[in-house]
């Protein structure tokens, strides 16, 4: 997915000297994660997998189309304090002895079809930190797993209801998927319950799941397999929300896919999230003060 990245640079500032209208494109991609367990503050590299470098006779469309969420050339990641993790939580990211309890057997059950494959396919799969961007492996999880259910991309089901004026149904669910913040009315003409909200918001604007914010998250309402949205900074998510200029805005977002519940073994009270991720923080349980903001979508396809 990287391979190439200086030559595809160099491609991709070369056009963009030429063509401003595809510089501003670039720029609407806010979320940021870092691609292994935080040390130092690192720039995201560009990644530039299925982009093609945009030619005179592109429409705005199609270079939205083309872009995807893949790009994050002016994003860098403002690394925060790693919270201190009470030691009973690290001593409980074994997984897989969840799956020995009837419980857990129980609350998985409970869950969509595409959900129950996510985490099926998350449990064996041999390398559950593949590195990468957290966008692209969210929601290569999701696409895989749809397709293994439905036997189709989950493009070919979203509603056309999704379409707008400026954008097809597969653009808006991407540019929200994807936090794609702008000034200008591309962004903002997409609906405001669903902006800032990434896979949260895309899937439940896609009527594929219900929305649950941060009281619902952490008052047990998750179900394995629900994919998650947060931010680290409350205004970040304010301002992407209304609509940013990303060059002067350096957000830091999350994006990944529940797993289960840490519960305190004397009081059953939830103490932390399990999760899936690219690597970056899947090594660990998630706990409330991680992040200021937090989304999810419960799936129900």
């Amino acid at each position: 997915m990287m391979k190439n990245g200086n030559v595809r640079r160099k491609i991709v500032v070369k056009n963009f000297s030429v063509y401003p209208m595809c510089l501003s494109l670039t720029c609407l991609l806010v979320l940021s994660c870092a691609t292994t367990r935080p040390k130092a503050a690192e720039p995201i590299p560009v990644e530039m997998t299925e982009i093609s470098a945009p030619t005179q006779q592109n429409s705005t469309k199609q270079v939205l189309q083309d872009l995807g969420f893949h790009v994050h050339e002016y994003i860098s990641i403002k690394t925060p304090a790693t919270p201190s993790i009470p030691d009973s939580l690290l001593q409980t990211n074994n997984i897989t002895e969840n799956l020995k309890e009837a419980a857990w057997q129980a609350f998985l059950a409970s869950a969509s079809p595409v959900a129950q494959k996510i985490v099926e396919n998350y449990l064996a799969s041999p390398n559950k930190e593949p590195g990468g961007h957290c966008l692209a492996v969210s929601k290569g999880r999701f696409e895989k797993a749809y397709k293994q259910v439905y036997g189709h991309s989950p493009y070919q089901d979203l509603p056309e209801r999704m379409a707008s004026k400026l954008h097809s149904t597969k653009q808006v669910f991407d540019l929200l998927y994807a936090s794609a913040s702008d000034t200008d009315r591309d962004w903002k003409s997409l609906p405001e319950t669903y902006r800032g909200k990434g896979n949260a918001g895309a899937i439940a604007y896609a009527g594929m799941g219900t929305l649950i914010d941060s009281t619902g998250i952490w008052g047990g309402q998750l179900k394995p397999g629900a994919l998650m949205q947060v931010w680290r900074y409350k205004e970040d998510y304010e301002q992407v929300v209304k609509g940013t200029d990303v060059k002067k805005l350096d957000p830091y977002g999350h994006s990944f896919i529940f797993i289960d519940y840490v519960r305190d073994t004397n009081n059953n009270a939830i103490v932390g999230l399990k999760i899936a991720d690219q690597g970056f923080q899947s090594y660990r349980p998630l706990i409330p003060r991680d992040y200021d903001v937090w989304w999810a979508v419960n799936l129900s396809i």
